[in-house]
């Protein structure tokens, strides 16, 4: 660490950390410390809860951002469809977002007497890294990436236990695959880097746990963060009280998820890949080979799916014509109940048929299908 007296905070160049990364893989206590250690997180942030006492470092701003664009694009957050990817890209090309996303970043640059460096954070941000890539240039800040990696198990294994998902390990375990294999393609482009840095680093989150300190400055020194490079024996002191290492808390195995044979084979050799990225000069050509091959690989077991499961897309198409019929209803004859008149502070039954639907099977509904699932249930989006 140099001399925190010897520079100017108003004179470091513009740069953006973007955290990136799966929900529950300690995206959270890295974009807390870079907080503790001088970037600046736009304001006002989420409040904490109890899935995360210590609190999320993500601007309300950008979660709601996200929400309203996933809405738009018609997917969920811990979605399991390649496609999905195509849609939030189409989004993300609106010019109108792009214009909006950099007019809030500079309005945060400039916030304050100024901030030469931030932290942005969320676990929707993977959806959009083009949107804010773009933002950021716009700014005249460079754009830099930390990609934080949790054994998939642990994460799924936390989803279910703080976010109380029912949607299957199965599920999880490929939306962890979707999420991670696209963030690294996502990102790739700037291996090359910036003058200061690289422009992207993959951080193991149990290193972050072991180690915060020598993690967190190789991450500055990759990346050219000076507010990092440049942190005080302060800061570290309040690193050390908010690095807490029995946050590992889940302890399960890929074994213990029972996952379909091709899909944990998947799972595990992208894992010990996104690991090979992690190691001193890990990034490379091979490993980028090796990983667009895995990624073509989930999308044709993805697509195999699709094709046998069409009878489950056919039965939840049914279960929604069902609801739409007056009478339809579980008890089967009879007026609609209030809720089903649209009573207040509830929405008709049609209206919210299709939520009623598992996303393990929405998720496999094709594009032209769930057009039509959207239609007959009233819904535009």
């Amino acid at each position: 660490m140099s001399d925190p007296s010897a520079v100017d905070p108003s004179d470091y160049p513009r740069k953006v950390l973007f955290v990136a990364g799966a929900g529950r893989s300690g995206t959270s206590t890295m974009a807390g410390l870079m907080k503790i250690l001088g970037l600046h997180v736009p304001q006002p942030e989420v409040t904490p809860d109890e899935t995360n006492p210590k609190g999320f470092a993500e601007p309300q701003w950008v979660v709601d951002h996200h929400t309203r664009l996933l809405r738009e694009a018609v997917v969920q957050v811990s979605d399991s469809r390649p496609e999905a990817w195509f849609e939030t890209g189409r989004v993300s090309t609106r010019e109108p977002e792009r214009i909006a996303t950099a007019e809030w970043l500079e309005s945060h640059f400039t916030a304050d007497g100024g901030h030469a460096e931030l932290v942005v954070k969320d676990p929707r941000l993977s959806w959009f890294l083009s949107l804010w890539r773009v933002a950021a240039v716009r700014t005249g800040a460079t754009p830099v990436f930390v990609t934080m990696l949790r054994e998939p198990a642990e994460v799924v294994g936390s989803k279910q236990t703080y976010y109380a998902n029912k949607l299957g390990s199965a599920h999880l375990a490929a939306s962890w695959l979707n999420m991670l294999l696209h963030t690294e393609r996502g990102t790739r482009e700037t291996v090359a880097g910036p003058e200061q840095g690289s422009g992207r680093v993959f951080v193991r989150y149990a290193d972050l746990l072991d180690d915060w300190t020598r993690t967190t400055m190789d991450v500055g020194e990759r990346l050219g963060l000076q507010h990092v490079l440049h942190a005080n024996s302060e800061q570290i002191r309040d690193g050390h009280r908010f690095v807490d290492p029995s946050l590992r808390r889940m302890s399960q195995s890929l074994a213990d998820l029972g996952l379909p044979p091709r899909l944990h084979e998947l799972v595990g050799e992208t894992w010990e890949q996104l690991n090979a990225l992690a190691e001193p000069g890990g990034d490379t050509e091979q490993a980028h080979t090796h990983l667009d091959e895995l990624r073509q690989a989930y999308s044709d077991l993805y697509a195999e799916a699709e094709a046998v499961s069409r009878s489950s897309v056919v039965a939840a198409e049914h279960r929604v014509r069902r609801e739409r019929k007056p009478g339809g209803g579980p008890a089967g004859g009879g007026a609609p109940g209030p809720a089903a008149q649209g009573g207040p502070g509830r929405r008709p039954e049609a209206q919210f048929a299709a939520d009623k639907v598992p996303h393990s099977v929405r998720a496999l509904v094709p594009p032209k299908v769930r057009t039509g699932l959207r239609k007959l249930v009233g819904k535009q989006r």
